[in-house]
């Protein structure tokens, strides 16, 4: 591909040294370009719609906002923009839910550079990149072949519910996580409550340690092999 019809890529990722490493990655290769770099949801929403790139890769956890979010605004406003989420959460709680929300690829930080490069490519050439596992369960589901996530699972939370686990897992009080998905105190704790009725727990102090302990646990299953 000639120098002046590169790919063009915009980076979203709330640390800068993944945005440099990543933006080396894609460098290496001349007939891909990065024309912007975001740290947060609303900053990656400017560069788009000022000059749209071919392929947004976004982490699904961003310095304000979400990931998750910001794939669905990219999808219903710029359907042009392909979006490819490179992410350190489990494929078993997030990829399904990144695909159904308009990404055209998941993949794990922990996977080689080459993976990475072969997804960009995948989805230049219009298909779907993902674990075979997980693009089985997308197919069964839409099928309506699929089961339904059991009450009292993670995997029962909606999107947003689970950002805002996730975030209470972390440590994250309240109105912290009200500033950085732009809500109102009330919405997150509403949110809340849903969270501790599907999950079965009695009340704020257990819901705090059942997303620790998620966190926690999460965190140990993504680790790369020794």
């Amino acid at each position: 591909m000639a120098k002046h019809s590169a790919v063009r890529i915009l980076i979203v990722d709330d640390h800068p040294l993944v945005r440099e490493w990543l933006a080396n990655l894609l460098l290496q290769h001349p007939d891909l370009s990065v024309c912007g770099h975001a740290e947060d949801q609303a900053t990656a929403l400017a560069l788009i719609a000022a000059d749209p790139p071919d392929i947004a890769i976004i982490d699904l956890t961003l310095k304000a906002g979400s990931g998750m979010d910001l794939i669905k605004d990219v999808a219903s406003q710029f359907p042009k923009v392909a979006t490819v989420v490179l992410s350190m959460h489990e494929e078993i709680y997030y990829a399904e839910r990144a695909l159904r929300a308009g990404a055209r690829a998941y993949v794990m930080k922990r996977e080689s550079t080459e993976q990475i490069i072969e997804a960009i490519e995948q989805v230049l050439a219009g298909g779907i990149y993902a674990n075979p596992g997980v693009l089985a369960r997308l197919a069964f589901r839409m099928v309506g072949r699929g089961s339904k996530a059991s009450r009292g699972s993670v995997e029962s939370l909606s999107d947003r519910e689970l950002e805002v686990f996730r975030r209470l897992g972390q440590g994250q009080a309240t109105r912290h996580i009200s500033e950085d998905l732009n809500l109102s105190i009330k919405t997150v704790q509403a949110y809340c409550a849903r969270i501790k009725e599907k999950l079965g727990l009695a009340n704020g102090a257990e819901l705090v340690r059942e997303a620790v302990r998620w966190v926690e646990h999460e965190s140990k299953s993504v680790q790369p092999p020794q």
